[in-house]
């Protein structure tokens, strides 16, 4: 039997490989860097985390970005497995090592027998006698390649601006100003519920920053870039200060949770976060700080913050354009491309937002593969599960809906989250009789809807036969 060719050795990408090769099948990787540079990857390491190093919520029973993780989990995952074993303080999230992280993938793909990694570019369609091929280019496909994947679909591609926080040697941060806790204490995998360093801004001070956000020089956009949106779900922070001068404070910098350990008795009016970005926690990245502003201004504006006036920059933000398929039309339901069904598309470039939703997807992309190879039906996992809502949001989407000015939805790209669930029958009494209400009725129903899902997710791995990758 001739390989299966997995194009692209990002998080989707190296998983599908992963699954195939854990399956008994021989899989080729073919990866472009180092031969063809990204404006944002700057390592050759497979699974480079481009963003933050946040995998987000670990909690299964309460987040479905938890949930997921799970999922992952019983499949196996060389993703997650990846991630716990390189995972630094987060409060209640899984966040890691980013180098050891990607060094840990790129080990266990190099070594692995059935894989075989091709460093080159696939430039336009994969050659006519790759039978099977998974496209896992992520946000940053080449052009010539989603070139020719569009013109063979048929459709115009939609894109918007992904982007990047600043990471601050650890070292240069004021200690004195600044100090160790997590929102409300929470202990996360890992961690101590000290694991965040947290800055305070007063009235004042918050105002002073708005306003220095708000008059900063942004780089200039391309010209193809010009008329590109922004996805909501990483808003640049100049942005969402433009949107209203409370919004950080409701957003990134709220500072509910929060103690001053220096001052206990004065409330924050907001603060800023830094999180652990390197086992070694000489690195802190600022959650939410995303920006285009330009790099000297940056600096300034950054310095602005208490306990970061002296802070050094191991990288400062920055803002790419994300490229993804309107999936829903041209991709079947186990991610077949319906214009050229020996390839199949995984990760960001299908219109999923997250780490762990495109290390997810390229895991199914992987799974059907192998299902197909096998002679089996392909199989997804049920809507009720996290990873088969996520992929129904790909693969059905919200083309059908219309917004208020009565013109069709686009398709936009989506993390995993409780909406995307079919309804659920949760309790709406506690163990003392009374009615349930408020955040009590609320955690009911989250833990109805993961109950449900991880049982349902149990059985159909029990059904496909593909359950027994959880032990290898």
């Amino acid at each position: 039997m001739s390989p299966i060719h997995v194009i692209g050795g990002g998080l989707a990408g190296s998983e599908a490989a992963w699954q195939i090769a854990q399956a008994g099948l021989d899989v080729v990787i073919h990866e472009m860097r180092p031969v063809r540079r990204t404006d944002a990857h700057q390592t050759d390491g497979l699974a480079e985390l481009v963003c933050s190093n946040s995998f987000r919520s670990d909690d299964s029973e309460q987040n479905a970005v938890g949930l997921i993780h799970h999922e992952l989990r019983q499949l196996g995952s060389l993703i997650m497995s990846s991630a716990d074993a390189h995972q630094v303080p987060a409060g209640s999230a899984l966040a890691v090592d980013r180098d050891g992280f990607s060094q840990a993938v790129t080990n266990a793909l190099e070594e692995h027998p059935r894989i075989a990694i091709a460093r080159e570019e696939i430039a336009g369609l994969p050659p006519a006698d790759w039978n099977s091929v998974i496209v896992a280019t992520g946000p940053l496909t080449s052009p010539a390649l989603s070139k020719a994947v569009l013109e063979k679909s048929g459709e115009d591609s939609l894109a918007f601006f992904d982007a990047i926080a600043p990471i601050v040697h650890f070292d240069s941060v004021d200690l004195s100003k600044a100090w160790f806790q997590s929102r409300y204490d929470k202990v996360g995998p890992g961690g101590t519920g000290k694991d965040y360093l947290n800055c305070p801004m007063d009235r004042d001070q918050y105002e002073a920053f708005i306003d220095a956000l708000l008059a900063g020089e942004s780089a200039d956009f391309k010209e193809w870039e010009a008329n590109t949106p922004y996805f909501d779900g990483c808003l640049p922070i100049e942005v969402m200060a433009s949107r209203g001068r409370e919004t950080l404070r409701h957003g990134p910098m709220k500072p509910m949770g929060l103690t001053n350990a220096h001052n206990p008795d004065v409330k924050a009016y907001a603060v800023v976060q830094l999180r652990q970005d390197n086992a070694l926690g000489t690195l802190y990245n600022m959650v939410g700080f995303q920006t285009k502003l330009k790099y000297g201004v940056q600096a300034d504006v950054f310095r602005m913050i208490p306990g970061l006036e002296n802070a050094q920059f191991a990288r400062l933000g920055g803002l790419h354009r994300n490229t993804f398929l309107n999936s829903p039309k041209v991709l079947d339901g186990s991610l077949k491309l319906k214009a050229d069904p020996r390839i199949r598309f995984a990760g960001q470039i299908t219109g999923c937002e997250g780490y762990v939703e495109s290390a997810s997807v390229g895991c199914l992309a992987g799974l059907f593969t192998v299902m197909e190879a096998r002679g089996s039906a392909v199989e997804a996992p049920p809507e009720t599960t996290a990873m088969g809502a996520l992929l129904g949001h790909i693969t059905e989407g919200h083309i059908s809906r219309e917004d208020g000015g009565g013109k069709p939805r686009s398709f936009q790209p989506m993390n995993v989250n409780f909406g995307l669930f079919p309804p659920v029958e949760a309790p709406t009494k506690g163990d003392d009789g009374k009615r349930l209400k408020g955040k009590e009725k609320a955690k009911a129903k989250k833990r109805a809807m993961t109950d449900r899902a991880k049982a349902d997710f149990s059985d159909w791995l029990a059904r496909i036969g593909l359950n027994r990758l959880a032990a290898e």
